[in-house]
């Protein structure tokens, strides 16, 4: 059976707008990252999309297929529909969050992606680890600016 990389993402907002984070789970084989960060001002679909933004972000191969397994069906429609495409082409007027959409239709042609959506608070083992670690992002004391919300600018990504 061939190696794939699994990915399980999760975004917050207490509030919305309002604090906000996002958490990661990557698996390949026998291996674990776990990753989060918190924001002091922006929206959950921001934290869900930014979710899988950063991750492929973290990715130092793409040998393997990826699996991401989100609770956003914002996030997995706007994909598996092609609607981000469509958006794109109409430079996405009237449309949020284009900072990051754009990021994302950067990263997107690097990988071979698989997306599943799992429906949240429901005990999937891992949603329920992403999203204690996208609250936790969202209540601690350590919260970033996030530009693109609170700015209109693209330059507080990762990259």
């Amino acid at each position: 059976m061939r190696q794939v990389v699994q990915i399980y993402t999760d975004g917050s907002s207490r509030g919305n707008p309002g604090p906000g984070g996002f958490g990661i789970v990557m698996k390949f084989g026998q291996k674990e990252k776990i990753v989060s960060k918190g924001f002091r001002l922006t929206t959950n679909n921001r934290m869900e999309l930014w979710a899988v933004i950063h991750a492929l972000g973290l990715l130092t191969t793409n040998t393997y297929p990826v699996h991401i397994y989100s609770d956003s069906k914002y996030v997995i429609e706007s994909i598996e529909k092609k609607w981000v495409w469509n958006w794109q082409k109409k430079g996405f007027k009237g449309k949020k969050n284009p900072d990051l959409w754009l990021k994302y239709l950067e990263l997107h042609p690097k990988f071979n992606l698989t997306f599943h959506w799992v429906k949240g608070h429901a005990g999937h083992p891992e949603n329920e680890r992403c999203d204690q670690l996208a609250v936790a992002a969202a209540t601690s004391g350590e919260l970033a600016l996030d530009e693109g919300y609170e700015n209109g600018s693209d330059s507080g990504l990762f990259f």
